[in-house]
């Protein structure tokens, strides 16, 4: 057999090993690897190289090897499922740097950070004042978490007192300038309702290059020419002017008339209907 030839067969081979063994071991980032997969993960590619070019090698023994290496982290990551203890080795413990705005410098120099790096973690996160920190913990990715001290964080809808927005998933119903009719389905539209969207916005399906349902239902299309715009969604602004307009009459009525009855009574219906838009604002306006 021809030397290029069997390399490259050796190096895919490897190829198709390593691609398992990564399936196997499953979806993490490096920083996310503990310290059994990360040393494994380095044996193997140094292993899979060697024996790719070194036809001297058994392919055999390095097939071995491999599996050996690949069976280390699955191991450990099955022991550290059961063991809490094991897990605290292997992957290690947050470390809490910052507690009631106190910094602890004992676990600073555990964990082998200055206090410039702590900062830069920390300016990272938006936050450029130690105080404004209520709890700031190390976790074993070596991400930093932080909770900002009430006054320091910002207002939720909760703390307004407003009802809040329950948000539906998105549907891409347009890709490529495709229908994708099992998302349509999903999204609870129909093809009617689709066309009839895309004549309101002037454009037709070969010209989008994404289009959504959004939570609202409405249709959002990014157009393969960005010099063109579609046509904005108008019935939320819509219904929010109407509801303005209706509110607006019932106080007119109110004053218009003499009967302390009627005016009672469209005073109240202009305060509910206000109420009601002070509810519906955020959907309206989102």
């Amino acid at each position: 057999m021809a030397q290029w030839l069997e390399v490259m067969l050796r190096s895919v081979s490897f190829l198709l090993i390593l691609f398992i063994i990564t399936k196997i071991i499953g979806k993490r980032q490096i920083s996310q690897l503990s310290f059994f997969e990360y040393i494994a993960g380095i044996t193997i590619g140094s292993i899979a190289a060697e024996v790719s070019m070194a036809r001297d090698r058994p392919i055999l023994d390095a097939f071995v090897a491999i599996i050996v290496w690949g069976l280390v982290p699955l191991l450990a990551g099955y022991i550290a499922l059961k063991s809490k203890s094991f897990r605290g080795i292997v992957e290690g413990n947050g470390a809490v740097f910052i507690k009631d705005g106190k910094i602890f410098e004992e676990n600073l120099k555990k964990e082998k950070y200055t206090i410039d790096e702590m900062l830069s973690l920390l300016r990272k996160k938006g936050i450029f004042s130690v105080q404004d920190v209520e709890y700031a913990i190390l976790e074993q990715d070596g991400s930093l978490n932080t909770l900002l001290k009430k006054d320091k964080r910002p207002l939720t809808r909760s703390d307004l007192q407003l009802m809040p927005i329950n948000e539906k998933e998105p549907h891409t119903i347009i890709m490529d300038g495709r229908l994708l009719v099992d998302a349509l389905s999903k999204s609870g539209k129909t093809k009617e309702w689709l066309n009839e969207e895309l004549e309101v916005a002037g454009v037709t399906i070969e010209n989008v290059f994404l289009g959504q349902v959004n939570s609202y239902g409405e249709l959002y299309v990014d157009l393969y020419d960005d010099q063109l715009q579609p046509a904005a969604p108008q019935e939320r602004p819509l219904l929010l002017a109407n509801l303005k307009k209706f509110a607006a009459d019932m106080e007119a009525f109110a004053l218009s008339t003499d009967c302390q009855e009627t005016k009672k009574m469209y005073e109240k219906n202009a305060a509910d209907i206000n109420k009601v838009i002070q509810q519906a604002k955020p959907y309206l306006l989102n």
